[in-house]
Formats: C-alpha cells, structure tokens, sequence
C-alpha cells in the first residue's frame, strides 16, 4: 500500500517566519510529523528549535499529533508563543 503525498499550505509566524527566512511555502507530506521534519532539514536547526514552542493549526484546529494525516490543500499555521497585553 503506498501513503499519498499531500500539498499543504505552511503559514510562519513571527519567530518562526524568522526562523524559516519566509512567511510562507509550499510543502509535500502526508502527515503532520513528515511535515515538520521536512521543514527543518530544509531551513535548519534555528527552525527545529522555534518548533518546540510553536502552536500548530491544520485549517484552524491545534494539534500537536505528528501523525495527524495531512490533505491537499490544507493550510497548516506555525504559531510561535505570543507577548503582548
């Protein structure tokens, strides 16, 4: 049986926009976890340890399942920790 590979949309927030060194992308994964490895070997370390912080949002919802399975065209959110008052 082969795992389909999905397209999803990658939103990055702040911190985590930084870390990537883009707002947004493009990215091919059939679950959540594959996802984020994906990201990291692309745009390093700086963006693995951002991660450990972050919210993520699949189309609006937060997970933090690395095997929640991923569907094309999803939007996935990285949302870092937030200060403000």
């Amino acid at each position: 049986m082969t795992t389909a590979t999905m397209t999803v949309q990658v939103r990055y927030f702040a911190a985590a926009a930084e870390a990537a060194g883009l707002d947004s992308e493009t990215i091919s994964a059939p679950t959540l976890g594959g996802l984020l490895e994906q990201a990291v070997s692309v745009h390093g370390a700086d963006l693995g340890r951002v991660l450990e912080r972050c919210s993520i949002l699949i189309d609006g919802e937060r997970t933090d399942d690395p095997e929640a399975p991923l569907r094309d065209g999803q939007m996935v959110d990285v949302l870092p920790p937030f200060a403000g008052g």
